[in-house]
């Protein structure tokens, strides 16, 4: 039975005007993104989104999982600019002597860990049990393979997997936490502390406990249960996996789509679907370790070429298809190039106008993963290829996850419907793995839904026509129970989230280049990597920004990489932002950065006219609209 789409308004909708479009559905407290003010006096209002907890939290933030920010200035259209090279991949290389130092600084832990592992197991022979063959039994781990483990990683252990407990949306509660044993055990203070959350990959801020998508899927609970249950057909196939796949497609322009319920397996389970012996796959040197294992499964042949270097690309595809297979040189069965559409080590994109044309020439498949450029670029959130202006339909395979932009769980995959349905019967993802549950499907339905836009909510959706990509879907696309805010039916909740992320991620590159710091990557990408080198100071750099309450100022929780994540001499921060940060967050992390940098003698750029801080957050629209950083 068709239901009128207005009858699945909620009431407090239907009091609206059908042109009314509101920026929140929920009253949100009116205080400022950032302040100072001590947690202690801040008014009730600071409580409408505050994690309940059994332990008291510190903080200097006023809570909000998506904060406030109304000055339409902060706002900008993520879309490729022939003037700027976005997909550059080059690194200003810091001095001589940084990277001697960082060297000396690895070779001197190498030395005294080995030195500690020779005297320890003749002197201190219980605490080295599990690497020395003991009572007849073999060593339990390689004393070389855990070295990295214990000797390095141990030492910096504080900075990974911290406690947190709550929505990990623009802020996020840590427990707090000291070792007096050099991090081998932790002893837990009982209070926690609210800091301010770059360290997520909440690109489009849905990771929230309450909104519009977060109702929908509390609806879907009530009605489907937690797991898969419910009405089944088709061996557990419910109507709401057949609606997220159909919009997944009609979000990225394809004929088709599947979805996986793990983003790991979702290339690790296909790539050996695509691909076998006889077969060759050229990789980026950069890509995924999931790429990596199922190219491995897979059985065919694997050639790397640097990353984003399409001149070795070129070279390579020379080689390979003028040779032919090793030994016997008969021709390759086919050849699979396989990029990311972003890279979340380097902040930097895929050259794609220019692998287009190569495909052009050369006539081999290409497979896109991304992961964390879905929802991210492009001026309607499509990806690379909506920031390059490509045709998604002339990408032969192209593999996403749900997990990062849009709040869910799992990956997909899209092509021709021919591709598409042979990957379901191949792929061990969909034989042996269990379906999406139904609240993961709703996340995905309601959060795609605000993105898009649905035609009969939108402004002169009359004249909009459907069939155009990329372009609204229609009201029966989504489920006949589902009930949606008006500002997400009509796009410009989603429009706004995407030009919020936007501004954050060009405003926070472009800021701490000119502040002086080595950064990498596009300036449009929301993974912003800051370069330490040094492996004591990468440490150092998580623990100044959390302990930053100390002086009156908002704790930040970062992400520091190093060996084996990287190169053994690049060690980094990487921010990850959200449109759930305000331009305050950003001056806040700003500020942050310019004292740890001094501090820590980070700003090694030998980049001429630096900019001090303040000039950097005075001059923000101007620094995001500027062509060079």
């Amino acid at each position: 039975m068709q239901v009128n789409s207005s009858s699945r308004l909620r009431s407090s909708q239907l009091e609206r005007s059908p042109n009314t479009k509101s920026a929140f559905l929920y009253p949100r407290p009116s205080l400022p993104s950032l302040s100072t003010t001590s947690a202690d006096n801040l008014p009730d209002a600071r409580s409408y989104l505050q994690t309940k907890l059994d332990v008291p939290t510190k903080s200097l933030l006023s809570h909000d999982e998506y904060g406030i920010c109304n000055n339409p200035d902060f706002r900008y259209t993520s879309s490729h600019n022939s003037r700027e090279n976005s997909t550059i991949s080059e690194v200003e290389d810091p001095s001589y002597f940084i990277l001697i130092s960082t060297y000396v600084s690895y070779v001197l832990l190498i030395v005294v860990g080995h030195m500690r592992d020779f005297f320890g197991k003749r002197m201190f022979k219980k605490h080295y049990k599990h690497l020395m063959p003991n009572n007849g039994y073999a060593a339990l781990l390689s004393d070389f393979d855990s070295f990295y483990t214990r000797r390095l990683k141990l030492r910096i252990d504080d900075c990974f997997s911290r406690p947190t407990t709550g929505v990990p949306g623009r802020t996020i509660v840590t427990l707090d936490r000291d070792s007096a044993d050099y991090n081998n055990t932790y002893n837990y203070s009982g209070t926690s502390t609210r800091c301010l959350n770059v360290s997520s990959y909440n690109y489009l801020g849905f990771a929230q406990a309450r909104g519009g998508c977060a109702d929908a899927v509390e609806d879907c609970i009530a009605r489907y249960g937690v797991s898969a249950g419910g009405p089944r057909h088709e061996g557990g196939t419910l109507d709401l996996h057949h609606q997220a796949e159909n919009l997944v497609a009609k979000f990225l322009g394809t004929e088709a789509a599947m979805l996986i319920s793990m983003g790991f397996a979702t290339n690790s389970t296909t790539i050996p679907a695509l691909v076998n012996k006889g077969c060759l796959v050229i990789s980026d040197e950069l890509n995924h370790s999931s790429i990596r294992f199922g190219v491995r499964l897979s059985g065919a042949s694997v050639r790397q070429y640097k990353h984003n270097d399409m001149k070795e690309l070129e070279n390579l595809l020379r080689e390979t298809i003028s040779q032919g297979q090793p030994r016997t040189h008969r021709p390759w069965k086919k050849i699979l190039l396989i990029v990311e559409g972003l890279y979340s080590m380097e902040g930097t994109l895929v050259n794609l106008p220019v692998i287009m044309e190569m495909k052009k020439k050369y006539k081999f498949y290409l497979y896109i993963d991304e992961a964390h450029s879905i929802g991210a670029l492009g001026p309607s959130g499509r990806g690379v290829c909506d920031y390059f202006g490509i045709d998604p339909r002339t990408i032969d395979i192209s593999m996403g996850t749900v997990t990062k932009s849009f709040g869910a769980a799992g990956g997909y995959i899209a092509g021709s419907s021919d591709l598409v349905n042979r990957i379901r019967q191949r792929s061990h993802g969909m034989t042996y793995a269990e379906s999406m549950s139904p609240p993961v499907l709703t996340q995905i339905i309601s959060s795609l839904a605000s993105i898009t836009g649905v035609k009969e909510f939108i402004e002169g959706g009359d004249q909009v026509s459907e069939e155009i990509h990329p372009g609204p879907i229609t009201y029966n696309t989504l489920p006949s129970w589902m009930t949606l805010p008006r500002d997400l039916l009509d796009g410009s909740e989603g429009k706004d989230r995407l030009r919020r992320l936007a501004f954050n991620a060009r405003y926070l590159s472009s800021a701490l280049r000119k502040m002086g710091f080595i950064m990498s990557g596009s300036r449009d990408s929301p993974i912003v990597p800051l370069f330490i080198f040094h492996p004591a100071k990468l440490p150092l750099f998580s623990r100044l920004m959390l302990e930053r309450l100390t002086k009156d100022a908002a704790s930040i929780v970062v992400v520091v990489v190093a060996y084996p994540a990287t190169p053994l001499i690049s060690g980094r921060v990487r921010f990850c932002l959200s449109s759930a940060h305000t331009k305050a967050d950003i001056d806040e992390l700003l500020r942050a950065c310019d004292e740890v940098g001094d501090i820590l003698q980070l700003k090694l750029s030998k980049r001429e006219n630096k900019w001090t801080v303040e000039e950097c957050i005075d001059r923000a629209v101007e620094l995001v609209e500027s062509e060079e950083a």
